[in-house]
């Protein structure tokens, strides 16, 4: 037979077609191109812009690096037990900070509110689940914090069914405490609007046996300040895994005396009919805030300052450069601690208020957010810049400097 005819009369038979097709060569199938990148933001309409400013929350924090969205993406393929997993990165975290524990929290006000759950409570599970009733559970219903600290996010504390008791000195201290009191709490941002410093109040604390906390935000850089504390003594320590870190924006770190990061544990998830029920944080936020600490710490410090005071030169160069402007570097003493430019001009030969000059590099493009305002001055923090970006920032700020000059 010839060839064609064998072939023919193989297709005949039941199951021969397909075994044949599989034998017969078939044209290569293309492989799908990837998904088009999606920019969501431009598609939502949402500004974005170059951060002039620092670590805002309103402002969506700091950028996350690479080998941060890396650790994200790549521990999201598979499952694991939550709580095991914030076992084994605090003790990681621990051992970096110098501290007994350590657990990842939804964020720096959500550590607060789950230490302060700690002490109240202990390892009492039915205390546990009356929080924020204190009276029901026989807990103790006071904090005693300075004067000079009194803020807004104080309200970590007080979601723990607290009174807050405010105090000027170390003698209104001793006058405050009595069997109601179950710690006192210091802000570090406000650590020179008070009488009493870090270590006098520590002091205090140990002379009363009180916990003595911490709430330490934005505190970091310097990086010393991730261990200081802890090596100070302080009962518990709260600090964003955003800002400086640069981990998940939605991230913070409790860490300080073993008993109390446990007792802090039981109010958070994934346990329910909790205060901190609703404080989740997933294992890629978890993993994400792990590498980002990890990595910050090995960073070089000094050329990351040397970086930072760099790209403040450009922009003061370039708004020196505009007659009747002049400027001043400083370096904030506690919270954002990074080298930072005031730029000031005389209004009658540059007609145009500080707030105008914030709006028109906010409406320009690309949109740039600076801060301060007022009658006749901006300030600029560039460290949270992309590189080469402050090279824009400069000539939008001289371009509207010498638009306004007469």
């Amino acid at each position: 037979m010839k060839r064609r005819d064998i072939i023919k009369s193989l297709s005949a038979l039941p199951f021969a077609g397909s075994i044949l097709a599989s034998l017969v060569p078939s044209k290569k199938v293309q492989a799908a191109p990837p998904p088009a990148k999606r920019d969501l933001l431009k598609e939502l309409g949402v500004r974005t812009f170059i951060n002039a400013r620092g670590t805002i929350t309103f402002m969506t924090g700091s950028l996350m690096h690479d080998y941060v969205l890396n650790a994200i993406n790549n521990s999201s393929k598979d499952y694991c037990m939550l709580d095991e997993l914030q076992d084994k990165v605090g003790e990681r975290i621990a051992k970096m900070a110098h501290a007994e524990a350590a657990t990842v929290t939804s964020g720096a006000f959500s550590a607060i509110t789950l230490g302060m759950a700690g002490i109240l409570t202990g390892m009492d599970l039915k205390k546990v689940e009356q929080l924020p009733n204190l009276q029901d559970g026989g807990m103790k219903t006071e904090v005693i914090i300075q004067n000079g600290h009194k803020i807004h996010y104080n309200h970590a504390l007080v979601n723990c069914g607290v009174k807050l008791v405010y105090v000027e000195t170390a003698e209104d201290v001793d006058k405050a405490v009595n069997e109601k009191t179950a710690s006192m709490h210091f802000l570090g941002s406000a650590v020179f609007h008070g009488k009493i410093q870090h270590e006098e109040w520590l002091a205090l604390a140990n002379k009363h046996n009180l916990p003595a906390t911490i709430d330490m935000a934005a505190n970091v850089p310097p990086v010393e300040n991730l261990w200081k504390f802890n090596d100070m003594g302080y009962s518990f320590v709260a600090m964003s895994g955003g800002k400086a870190i640069r981990g998940p924006q939605s991230t913070g770190i409790l860490m300080g005396k073993k008993e109390i990061i446990s007792a802090a544990r039981l109010s958070a998830p994934p346990r329910g009919a909790t205060i901190g029920r609703g404080m989740k944080v997933n294992k890629e936020e978890i993993l994400g805030l792990y590498v980002a600490l990890e990595r910050y710490l090995s960073n070089d410090h000094d050329k990351e300052w040397k970086e930072w005071e760099d790209r403040v030169a450009v922009i003061e160069k370039a708004a020196k450069s505009v007659k009747n402007v002049t400027t001043n570097v400083t370096v904030p003493p506690v919270a954002d601690h990074t080298p930072t430019l005031q730029i000031s001009w005389d209004t009658d030969k540059i007609r145009l208020s500080g707030d105008g000059l914030l709006q028109a590099l906010i409406k320009g493009s690309p949109s740039i957010e600076a801060y301060g305002g007022g009658k006749n001055s901006i300030t600029v923090s560039p460290w949270m810049m992309i590189a080469g970006q402050e090279k824009i920032v400069a000539a939008r700020i001289k371009e509207e400097l010498v638009k306004a000059s007469v």
